[in-house]
């Protein structure tokens, strides 16, 4: 799939591939002019994906060949057994977790997880948590705790599920218990944006001491459709929507919300899988050398200090 802005792009790799086939099906040398395009197509590509609007990375975040939440697992750490129930009510599949290691270090690794297809989306529900995942993933942040385990969240959501049977089963109260007890927890916890960060159903896995962002990912209260909708009473002035909220990474590690980001190569995530978890890797375990030098209590008053001191209010 191709993105509006990658258009252009694909046109001239397109012609390159002609050149190519021509050069190979005949004795004509086209060696100057496949380097020219060559040159051509890399000055392109670092002048659109290094000059992206907001909206742009918005949906280069939504990109469907983006790595999810368990492309990343299976391919990071070592030895992951997914664990799962609520023990309450049920099994949510937009929510994954489990033990793993990296370098026989173990991690509790929790996300959510979108569907490749139409079947895997509804199983997943669009990595939409209900009630249940929430609790889920809390119970599973405590066994962590229990066996002084070091946590990795990675969020990637449009959003709680708004349901009305998620409403129902308390929806608001399981995010905002994972919230509280997320800034008390006695382990290392570290938080990854790797593509949507919408709304509290984000923010119900990412109290952590480090939160980043991937480069093309966005962090909000309210996606730009929806803020385009509540504002302009339709979908249309989502892009603008996107410019007032200030959501990408870059927005955010400007306003001291996130501690961080991390690179991905020119195109996306989706270009270089091996790329992305070599970096994502190194921030963990880099990250966790850091964390785990920290006394528990060191890391829960820093924990605490450092979302006390976000935003800004008038007494």
């Amino acid at each position: 799939m191709l993105l509006d802005f990658e258009k252009p792009i694909a046109d001239l790799e397109a012609k390159l591939e002609d050149m190519k086939k021509i050069a190979a099906d005949s004795d004509v040398d086209v060696k100057e002019a496949v380097k020219s395009l060559e040159t051509k197509i890399k000055n392109l590509k670092k002048d659109t994906f290094n000059n992206l609007t907001r909206w742009q990375r918005v949906q280069l975040s939504r990109h469907p060949e983006r790595p999810y939440t368990l492309d990343y697992v299976y391919e990071i750490l070592d030895d992951f057994v997914e664990l799962h129930g609520d023990r309450n009510v049920a099994d949510d599949k937009a929510m994954i977790g489990g033990f793993g290691t990296i370098d026989k270090q173990t991690f509790m690794v929790i996300g959510q997880q979108k569907g490749r297809n139409t079947k895997q989306r509804q199983m997943r529900n669009f990595g939409m948590a209900n009630p249940e995942g929430y609790r889920k993933a809390l119970r599973l942040m405590k066994l962590a705790e229990k066996f002084n385990k070091p946590i990795i969240t990675f969020i990637d959501t449009p959003g709680a599920f708004p349901g009305l049977e998620a409403e129902e089963r308390g929806q608001g109260e399981a995010i905002a218990r994972n919230l509280k007890e997320m800034f008390m927890l006695k382990v290392p916890v570290i938080c990854i944006i790797i593509g949507e960060g919408a709304s509290g159903g984000a923010l119900g896995i990412a109290i952590g001491d480090r939160v980043v962002m991937l480069e093309n990912t966005w962090y909000s209260v309210i996606s730009p459709e929806s803020c385009s909708s509540i504002l302009w009473r339709s979908w249309d002035y989502k892009e603008q929507a996107a410019e007032a909220l200030k959501l990408t990474a870059k927005d955010m590690l400007d306003v001291k919300l996130i501690d961080g980001i991390i690179k991905e190569p020119l195109g996306g995530a989706h270009t270089d899988l091996k790329f992305m978890v070599k970096e994502i890797k190194k921030y963990i375990k880099d990250t966790h050398a850091e964390l785990d030098k920290m006394t528990p209590e060191q890391r829960i008053s820093e924990r605490i200090d450092k979302f006390c001191a976000m935003g800004q209010f008038k007494e």
